[in-house]
């Protein structure tokens, strides 16, 4: 039996994908996370003997169980594309976001655990040109590990978002990990109407055509000015571009659904619901892009769930990439 412990667990995508892999041969010992609407769906879905840690910058080390997996998709905003890319100085609620990963490396060099896991933006990577990338592999490095990173997409593994993420695994050194291998995806053919809800979808999701024409006039202002920002319309069979930190940014990812719905707003709207069909995924179609199954537990309002998802992990690929991380435990 395999101990783990999950950091910035958000709602829980990294353990999914590593109870998936190893089945009855783990168990989660630790989690942190503090943002509270994120810890009551974990708390839906995972039910833990132990309640769920906050702040884990204010938490030593030696109150941590032991354990031989460490989880830790360590915030992604400083350094995302999306936002200000502000790295190690990038400060949010009093909590320096770019030095997190740091806390990382301190639990892990204190209990030193068999195997490190972490998932973050692609920009982690050109950050700084490279430098923010060398520091936080280095720190691994130093403490004792051998580290293995790539960029996996999303869209190879089953799920129809085009998502490109690093991951990065780090081995102790006394483990012999140099079979080790990222998994290539296998299954780039699942399509938006693959993930689509049970019709009829709730009017509340079909945008007003007020709005609708808001986004146009406000796409073609920045065309006029050589920017590229806008709504998009996505084909049913194609793949979502990739929903985003904090939720935000539905518009760029809005389907036309021609199939039976009403037409009477369940919610305040300024005109009508428009008669094109345009409307925005639902949040269990968002947890589908993310490879979560449907038993996945959805019970917040839309605002959250929307936030949760951009903020979560591909189970997926997650998944894919702790059954090559078993073949290596297994194999010791």
């Amino acid at each position: 039996m395999l101990r783990s412990i999950d950091l910035f667990a958000g709602i829980g995508g990294i353990r999914l994908g590593f109870d998936k892999a190893f089945t009855s041969n783990i168990n989660t010992v630790f989690v942190s996370e503090w943002d509270t609407y994120a810890q009551k769906t974990y708390k839906l879905n995972f039910h833990d003997d132990f309640d769920i840690a906050g702040d884990i910058t204010k938490i030593d080390a030696e109150n941590i169980p032991a354990f031989d997996i460490c989880l830790a998709g360590f915030p992604c905003q400083a350094f995302s594309l999306a936002g200000k890319k502000m790295g190690f100085d990038d400060d949010y609620k009093g909590i320096c976001r770019g030095t997190l990963f740091q806390d990382v490396v301190r639990i892990c060099d204190y209990h030193q655990p068999k195997v490190i896991f972490c998932e973050n933006v692609k920009g982690l990577t050109i950050h700084d040109r490279g430098r923010t990338f060398k520091v936080i592999t280095r720190a691994f490095e130093q403490i004792g590990y051998n580290v293995y990173h790539k960029i996996l997409n999303s869209k190879d593994f089953g799920v129809p978002q085009n998502r490109e993420r690093i991951y990065i695994v780090c081995f102790r050194k006394d483990i012999d990990s140099s079979a080790f291998e990222f998994p290539i995806g296998d299954n780039p053919n699942v399509t938006i109407r693959d993930i689509l809800d049970s019709a009829p979808v709730s009017p509340k999701y079909y945008i007003s055509d007020v709005y609708l024409e808001t986004l146009r006039r406000h796409r073609a202002r920045h065309e006029a000015a050589g920017h590229g920002f806008g709504y998009e319309v996505r084909s049913l069979d194609g793949q979502a571009g990739a929903i985003v930190c904090g939720g935000m940014g539905r518009e760029r990812n809005l389907i036309i659904d021609h199939r039976e719905h009403s037409m009477i707003p369940v919610t305040k709207i300024k005109g009508s619901i428009n008669k094109e069909d345009i409307r925005k995924m639902t949040p269990r179609e968002w947890a589908r892009l993310q490879g979560f199954p449907d038993s996945y537990k959805l019970e917040l309002a839309d605002t959250h769930l929307y936030k949760q998802f951009g903020n979560s992990v591909t189970v997926n690929v997650i998944e894919a990439i702790a059954r090559e991380i078993r073949k290596i435990l297994s194999k010791k």
